[in-house]
């Protein structure tokens, strides 16, 4: 069975990347796998990717782990280096040892302002905790052991399929 088949709805195919800095715990690169996973998509770091390469996809995915309030430095680097664009869909994801929707917001906000600025329409985003041990937390053992866990992971990929849905429906 196909993944569209398996949602039960005639999507058309989008053709999608995945830029991601995991490397801590590796907490968003398991995001971003299931991601790619759902959306048949390429995962690659902001290293790996050139200007150019992003004119190929539909929709690309912007993902690091949240340190002080905001993605790691090496994606925020990534994308102020881009090129204006017009209009091209993005994503952002997040794994941080806090949660909450007003969180979140916040914690995404320099670079969803970022994007926007280089002329992305952010789609939606996610974000779920991550295990840290950054700091004093590495002497208690750290905190969210064990994240993200089976239902973090069921939650990304409901929340891709929910992202194809989207972009297919609206090209």
């Amino acid at each position: 069975m196909s993944r569209m088949e398996s949602i039960g709805t005639e999507l058309v195919p989008i053709k999608c990347l995945i830029v991601v800095y995991s490397y801590h715990h590796n907490n968003t690169a398991k995001i971003a796998q299931v991601f790619s996973e759902v959306l048949d998509a390429q995962i690659k770091t902001p290293d790996q990717v050139t200007q150019e390469e992003l004119q190929q996809y539909d929709l690309i995915g912007f993902g690091a782990g949240i340190d002080s309030g905001k993605h790691y430095k090496p994606i925020l680097d990534f994308v102020d280096r881009l090129s204006k664009v017009n209009n091209h869909k993005g994503f952002i994801f997040s794994t941080s040892a806090v949660q909450g929707a007003a969180k979140v917001k916040k914690d995404h906000s320099l670079l969803r302002d970022k994007l926007t600025s280089k002329g992305y329409i952010i789609v939606d985003e996610f974000s779920c905790k991550g295990f840290n041990t950054n700091l004093f937390l590495k002497y208690f053992g750290g905190m969210n052991k064990g994240r993200p866990n089976s239902e973090d992971l069921k939650h990304a990929k409901e929340f891709a399929f929910g992202l194809w849905q989207k972009v297919s429906n609206s090209t």
